[in-house]
């Protein structure tokens, strides 16, 4: 196991909190920043449910990047616990960052959080992100307009998707920085356990091959993980659904979608945990899956009322 770093009188090390409204880009910018995958990423919104903890380099400084659930209105408990999940990973924070889909022209989605930023003591900062597909002149009127309405302290223009500006943001993060130990080991890009993580790629496929079949009443617990003799490892994980008439939608012709699904989040896996990797994945129906304390608890959320 490695060391962590021996503590440096210039290194320093700090919390940002990544915010913004489902599908803004935020996990594609943690991982950006980080500079490799940490947090899944899909086309569907909300896709990111728990807190995941990246955790980036940028000189002298270890910056913890706290990934968290889009804030949005919530309706059930499952949405309550993500939006919960995500102001707890903005507390104390030494900067929070929102990231904002700069294609969008209608922002009233966003006023509610900006009115919660705007009382915050915390250094905040403006993310346009997917700049790249958007005029400049619009871009420059939003940013005053958000800034304004949240009391931003700096704007950054980038792409996630491309890397353009995601640089620059990474510097002035590290720059921001308090004096402090490193927490994790210099090669440590992730906060998430093993268990979790392969939990997360499974239904970052499930998103990726169902697309819109499948709706969000849906979820991956983890039942065993395990290495085998060999060094291998033996992964055994449970897809949740919430009616038995969406079990043919998951399961495919003769088996054939978890069979892809389970392919291709155990290739991953292996190029992830570099090791070979053995992924048993099987199909249950509990209605009422959404009210199970103790999958919340798996899943890495915390119950709320």
């Amino acid at each position: 196991m490695t060391e962590i770093p021996i503590t440096s009188e210039n290194h320093t090390c700090g919390l940002v909190a990544i915010i913004g409204a489902p599908n803004a880009g935020k996990s594609t910018l943690v991982n950006a920043i980080v500079g490799q995958k940490v947090a899944i990423v899909s086309n569907k919104a909300q896709t990111t449910r728990a807190r995941l903890m990246g955790i980036a380099i940028e000189g002298d400084a270890q910056i913890m990047l706290v990934d968290t659930p889009g804030l949005f209105e919530p309706r059930r408990r499952l949405d309550r616990a993500m939006v919960h999940a995500a102001w707890e990973g903005a507390q104390e924070a030494d900067a929070i960052v929102l990231v904002v889909d700069a294609r969008k022209k209608r922002r009233e989605y966003l006023e509610p959080i900006l009115t919660s930023l705007a009382s915050r003591k915390e250094r905040r900062i403006l993310v346009l992100n997917k700049v790249d597909a958007v005029p400049k002149e619009p871009l420059l009127v939003a940013a005053e307009e958000l800034s304004a309405a949240g009391g931003f302290d700096e704007v950054f223009f980038i792409s996630a998707l491309t890397g353009d500006g995601v640089a620059e943001l990474k510097a002035r993060l590290g720059a921001l920085m308090p004096k402090g130990t490193w927490h994790y080991p210099e090669d440590q890009v992730s906060d998430a356990s093993e268990r979790l993580l392969a939990t997360e790629i499974t239904r970052e496929q499930l998103y990726r091959q169902l697309h819109d079949e499948l709706p969000y009443d849906s979820a991956v617990r983890p039942e065993s993980y395990k290495t085998r003799p060999d060094g291998s490892v033996e992964i055994h994980q449970q897809i949740v659904i919430a009616r038995d008439s969406q079990r043919p939608i998951v399961l495919g012709k003769g088996g054939s979608k978890l069979k892809a699904i389970g392919e291709a989040a155990r290739k991953e896996l292996a190029n992830l945990l570099g090791m070979r990797v053995h992924l048993f994945l099987h199909v249950k129906v509990e209605e009422n899956w959404a009210e199970s304390r103790e999958l919340y608890e798996e899943i890495g959320l915390d119950w709320v009322k």
